[in-house]
């Protein structure tokens, strides 16, 4: 009977060859998988597999948009200030008329 792994003892296993350098038959042994289920967990979720590129755009485009908002953040910020001070203005120009 073949037993069942969680994804995410897969993607720890993979790590360990991919990330930390380990070699394939020493973490399918101390693991206790066969090289030949690394190998596949390695196709399926290490660093050239589908699922990893679309994990990297993912955290590419959060990148992206954390960019952003803190562009967008700063002009808001600016304009409330501006606005502040332009109020302050007029109130100023009203009171020198009267």
């Amino acid at each position: 009977m073949s037993q069942r792994f969680t994804e995410e003892f897969k993607i720890q296993a993979v790590k360990q060859v991919t990330d930390q350098g380990y070699s394939v038959a020493s973490v399918s042994e101390r693991l206790g998988v066969t090289s030949s289920s690394l190998y596949n967990w390695i196709k399926a979720y290490g660093p050239d597999s589908e699922e990893h590129r679309q994990s990297q755009e993912q955290t590419d485009r959060i990148k992206q948009l954390e960019k952003e908002l803190k562009r967008v953040t700063m002009e808001r910020d600016i304009l409330k200030e501006a606005t502040v001070f332009l109020r302050a203005s007029q109130r100023k120009i009203r009171v020198h008329k009267s």
